[in-house]
């Protein structure tokens, strides 16, 4: 399959990823965005996203971004990116539910197919390794390459991640040769954060708790501290990978209080837990070894249940 056949005769394209968005759904929606206003002028393409972290806001065309949700006439084809289901398009969803024609394409195990052609592959790093197989190579210019590389960094965690694989690293690879700035990149997107987001971190890391004998690992950040440190949800980036590299841990689990009292859970997974199964019993998704929901109730019971969870699989 190729992005080419999804474009054959439309006119008008949204193009949409999941709420919250990271390195990977900014990257694939943007390297897609970019490619159809190169290659295809004609067309009338439109990018939904909430807004996105200012560390990604240097990609071409990140200020043609539209967060505004209003009405649209139907789009001839909707194209969904890093989203396992429709839930996750946010407001974009009705854009979808009234789209001609719908295309996904995506990496999370989760994801039920459930547009009208979909492009999974839950093995791939991300879906912008998927992406880069969708666009013909010799049209990936150095700024739909940017865009790219973006994604599979974050969501390979610089290429630490088991999802990363050979065929990741040659992509990586390629990318580089195209002259894209790669050490910026990384180090301004993913490895900088500023004063108080290395606060929270701390505060994180401070208040966290061992459970199950050392194998897993939990920190809660609420609304007051969130104010306290001045951050919002997008600067918590970051912290449930650092609770995961702890030493003996086999999960790790975070939570932050939403504006709403309800809180996003986070967790990663050393390996020997399917976090993805868990977090898709309170109706997140995810991968194997990152996953996440938002969950109604109580932290501490949230917590406890999850724990449990984990505990579950450990004892398998």
């Amino acid at each position: 399959m190729k992005l080419e056949e999804q474009l054959y005769d439309v006119k008008r394209v949204a193009i949409a990823g999941h709420v919250k968005p990271d390195g990977d759904c900014v990257g694939s929606t943007l390297a897609v965005y970019n490619y159809i206003r190169k290659y295809h002028p004609e067309m009338e393409v439109e990018l939904h996203l909430e807004p996105i972290p200012n560390i990604f806001k240097f990609l071409a065309n990140a200020d043609k971004i539209d967060s505004s949700y209003i009405e649209k006439e139907p789009y001839d084809l909707f194209i969904a990116l890093d989203c396992g289901d429709e839930k996750r398009l946010g407001n974009a969803v009705k854009y979808f539910h009234a789209a001609k024609r719908t295309f996904c394409v995506d990496h999370h195990i989760s994801n039920q197919n459930f547009a009208d052609a979909n492009y999974i592959f839950p093995e791939a790093s991300s879906t912008c390794e998927l992406v880069y197989e969708l666009i013909d190579k010799e049209k990936i210019t150095k700024e739909i390459a940017e865009c790219i590389y973006v994604g599979i960094v974050h969501d390979t965690g610089v290429f630490q991640y088991s999802c990363t694989s050979a065929k990741t690293m040659n992509i990586a690879g390629r990318l580089m040769e195209m002259g894209i700035d790669f050490s910026r990149i990384v180090d301004k997107t993913y490895y900088e954060k500023t004063y108080e987001q290395n606060r929270i971190l701390g505060q994180a890391l401070v208040d966290s708790q061992l459970f199950l004998d050392g194998k897993c690992i939990a920190s809660i950040v609420t609304k007051e501290e969130m104010e306290k440190y001045q951050v919002l949800p997008k600067h918590l980036e970051g912290i449930v990978q650092q609770l995961r590299a702890t030493k003996d841990v086999e999960a790790a689990i975070f939570l932050y209080e939403n504006e709403d009292g309800s809180f996003k859970a986070s967790m990663r997974s050393s390996g020997k837990v399917d976090v993805a199964v868990i977090m898709m019993s309170y109706g997140g998704g995810g991968h194997i070894r990152a996953a996440g929901a938002t969950i109604e109730g109580n932290a501490k019971e949230i917590l406890e249940g999850i724990v449990k969870d984990v505990e579950k699989q450990l004892l398998k």
